[in-house]
C-alpha cells in the first residue's frame, strides 16, 4: 500500500472539506491521489500545504482559475515570473472594487442622511438617488415615455 493522507485527514488538516478536495481534483488542482488496496484516495503530505496555498491566494482575492495558472507556471522547470505582474494587476483590481464600493457608501449615507424612505415614493426633499426617474423612463409597454 502506497503511504498517503486519506481525503479526511487532508482535508481535516487542510481546513476544507471533502467535496472541496474532489472539486479541486476536477479542476486539475490537485492531482489525482494513488489509491489504497481497498480503493480510498491517498494523498501525499505535502497535499496540505498545497491547499493552503490555494486558500491563501484566495483569500487574496485570485479566482481558482487564475489559482491555476500561477500553479500550472510554478510547476513548470523554467516558471515565468508573472506572479509579481499578477499581484499589480490584481492591486488595481481590488482598488477598482473599493473605488466602487466607496461611492456606493457615500451615496448610501447620502440616502441615510436625507432620510429617504421609500424606493418609489421617496418624500424627502433631495433625494440623492433619481428612483422616480427610474419608473417613469419607459410605459409598461416598454417604450420611452
Amino acid at each position: 500500500m502506497t503511504p498517503g493522507l486519506r481525503s479526511g485527514e487532508v482535508a481535516e488538516q487542510a481546513g476544507v472539506n471533502i467535496q472541496t478536495l474532489r472539486y479541486y481534483e476536477r479542476r486539475g488542482l490537485l492531482a489525482e491521489p494513488a489509491r489504497s488496496n481497498g480503493g480510498h484516495r491517498l494523498y501525499p503530505p505535502d497535499t496540505v500545504a498545497l491547499l493552503q496555498v490555494i486558500k491563501a491566494a484566495q483569500r487574496l482575492g485570485f479566482t481558482l482559475d487564475e489559482v491555476a495558472d500561477l500553479l500550472d507556471t510554478g510547476r513548470r522547470r523554467h516558471p515565468t515570473a508573472d506572479l509579481r505582474q499578477r499581484a499589480i494587476d490584481k492591486i488595481a483590481e481590488i482598488d477598482a472594487r473599493i473605488a466602487d464600493l466607496n461611492a456606493i457608501r457615500t451615496t448610501l449615507v447620502e440616502v441615510v442622511d436625507a432620510r429617504c424612505d421609500s424606493l418609489t415614493d421617496c418624500t424627502c426633499a433631495d433625494c440623492p438617488i433619481p428612483f422616480l426617474t427610474i419608473g417613469s423612463a419607459a410605459d409598461p409597454d416598454g417604450d420611452p415615455a
